[in-house]
Parts: C-alpha cells; structure tokens; sequence
C-alpha cells in the first residue's frame, strides 16, 4: 500500500484522489448516496476513479464554459510549451490551476448528484436504469476525454517539431 501512494504524484493526489475523497464525504453527508468503501485499497482505487472523473469534468465542461463567457484566458498551447520549458514553475502552477479546476467541478458534480436525487425520487424507473445511466455517461467522458488529450498530444508534438 505505501508503495502505491508512494507512486501517485502530486498531479494525482490533487487533482484526481483528493477531489474523489472530497466527493465522497460530502455526498454521504448530503445525498443518500454512499460511496464509502471498508475495504482501503478497494477505497483508494475508487476514490481515485471518482476524482478522476470530477476532474474530466471540469476539463470538458467547466473549463470550456468558462472560456467561453471570458471568465478565463489561457495563453496560446505553443507558447506555454516553450515558457513551460524555461521555466518549471510554470508546470506546478499548471497544476495547481487544474487542481482548482477540479474543485470547481467537485462542487458541480455535487450539485447536479443532488438534483438527480431529486429527479430520482419523481421518477422512481430511474433507480432500475441507474447502471446504464451512469455506464453510457461515463463512455461518454472517456470518449470525449480521450480526443481532448490526443489534440493535445498532436498540438505538442507540432511545437516540438516547429522548434527543430
């Protein structure tokens, strides 16, 4: 078990367990969902998957909106690139940011947990649904997380390539 947190960065820590472990103690309290796991590696590993996805949230929905009404400006990929390159504070600040990001998310993705717990209790077909829901929505998070790195990947590998 050390070994495993030994292994999990400060990216993952921040950015995808803690905002997990955070969800999970504020649903139990304001929902009545429970997410607590007994078993801690079963935990870990949940918790994680959980931040894990409040985190993509937040990359695909809130970031996006956000820009979008010019609440954020965000400086152009190339040049991050190169000032990330010079300088390394750049990187934890980064990170820091997504990590705020996340908690943004978190906030959210409680909020919108609550309204479904609404919903839920009206239309009680729901809860037998509740697997498939949850299934579809979360293929479709990865599937739309998934473009968003690759055109990241190929917007970095083009800085790199006009850098040469």
């Amino acid at each position: 078990m050390k070994d495993l947190i030994d292994k999990l960065s400060s990216y993952n820590l921040f950015n995808n367990l803690f905002p997990g472990v955070i969800f999970v103690l504020v649903a139990n309290k304001l929902t009545v969902y429970n997410y607590t796991q007994e078993n801690l590696v079963l935990g870990i590993f949940l918790y994680y998957f959980i931040g894990l996805v409040i985190s993509r949230i937040g990359s695909l929905f809130i970031e996006p909106i956000l820009k979008y009404f010019s609440f954020l400006k965000f400086a152009d990929y190339k040049l991050f690139v190169k000032a990330s390159q010079k300088d390394i504070a750049i990187v934890t600040l980064s990170e820091v940011n997504n990590m705020y990001r996340s908690v943004c998310s978190l906030f959210v993705v409680i909020s919108i947990l609550k309204v479904y717990e609404k919903i839920e209790s009206s239309f009680v077909f729901l809860q037998s649904m509740r697997a498939e829901i949850l299934i579809s929505l979360l293929l479709l998070l990865f599937l739309f997380s998934y473009k968003k790195q690759t055109n990241y990947i190929s917007k970095r590998v083009d800085a790199n390539i006009q850098d040469s």
